[in-house]
């Protein structure tokens, strides 16, 4: 099945990436995890999402799922599912680079009813050849936007 044309800038995301993170936040602890992403093509104008994170001791930690659409050659929409209650559809520039490219996402979060409060996140996502970094902010449970997770992952399938 061929590449549908539209995702042509973001085709090196396809496989799986694995990785250390930090995660920080001003109403927890410091933690450092594993991560695990996996963007796969279903020859359709979106790449498929799954993410999960494990703590050193391999306790599974966060997981979520989606899809990465590229709106036009110069426009990214992420539209998320986590199981902690909330919905993310995050938008940004998409910026292509001598060896991948870079993207800035601001979001717009819906809540579940029992769901902690999540006003917005801001992911930037980060491909220079087989690295891929993630950085994630947010705002929420009444702190201002905030920083909260850092990771580098490898190429690994």
């Amino acid at each position: 099945m061929a590449l549908h044309p539209t995702l042509a800038a973001v085709a090196d995301l396809i496989g799986t990436w694995l990785g250390e993170g930090q995660g920080e936040y001003p109403t927890i602890e410091p933690f450092s995890y594993t991560e695990e992403v996996t963007f796969t093509d279903v020859g359709k104008p979106f790449l498929h999402y799954v993410q999960r994170t494990w703590s050193p001791s391999g306790a599974p930690m966060h997981t979520e799922t989606g899809f990465l659409r590229i709106a036009d050659a110069a426009a990214v929409e992420f539209v998320l599912a986590q199981p902690t209650g909330q919905t993310e559809l995050a938008e940004g520039p998409l910026t292509i680079t001598e060896d991948g490219f870079t993207s800035r996402l601001e979001s717009r979060v819906v809540n579940s009813a029992t769901a902690k409060h999540v006003e917005t996140t801001v992911r930037r996502i980060e491909l220079t050849g087989d690295v891929l970094t993630t950085n994630f902010a947010m705002a929420a449970v009444g702190v201002p936007l905030t920083h909260h997770l850092a990771s580098q992952m490898h190429r690994c399938g």
